[in-house]
């Protein structure tokens, strides 16, 4: 295993918990542009529309519904599942805080098994690489 990695790799099963978390979901603005062409809106329209200044006033957020649902969160699912933000693909092994598994249901694989079955690919923890993974819950 490479020096530094951690020995966990926690696959998402699509449990929507962090999706329902109040806070900000940082966006890029690689990202925005990606999303708002996902989308097919231009670019002004889609800030407009689906984003906020951030709590910490050092960017935009996606925009969340009264009951802290994301505003991309949509029959159950994520309406840019393919383009999602950042913040979102590295929950939670780029990121995360202290209580987060009692409430996401990511399952806990031993990095090397993950790196094997190709959840992963090894270094993929390095903030520069695009994150690869697949979901488990559909998985026999």
């Amino acid at each position: 295993m490479a020096e530094g990695m951690k020995d966990t790799w926690y696959q998402c099963d699509r449990c929507l918990a962090c999706c329902k978390w109040p806070g900000d979901v940082r966006v890029e603005e690689n990202e925005i542009d990606a999303i708002a062409a996902f989308l097919d809106m231009e670019v002004d329209d889609f800030i407009q529309r689906f984003t906020r200044l951030r709590t910490n006033r050092s960017g935009l957020s996606l925009i969340e519904r009264e009951n802290h649902e994301c505003i991309m969160l949509e029959n159950g699912g994520c309406k840019i599942q393919s383009v999602k933000p950042f913040q979102c693909k590295g929950f939670p092994n780029r990121w995360n805080f202290p209580g987060w598994q009692e409430q996401c249901q990511a399952k806990p694989v031993p990095m090397e098994e993950a790196v094997a079955l190709g959840l992963v690919d090894e270094g993929a923890l390095s903030a520069d690489h695009q994150l690869r993974g697949r979901d488990l819950s559909h998985e026999h």
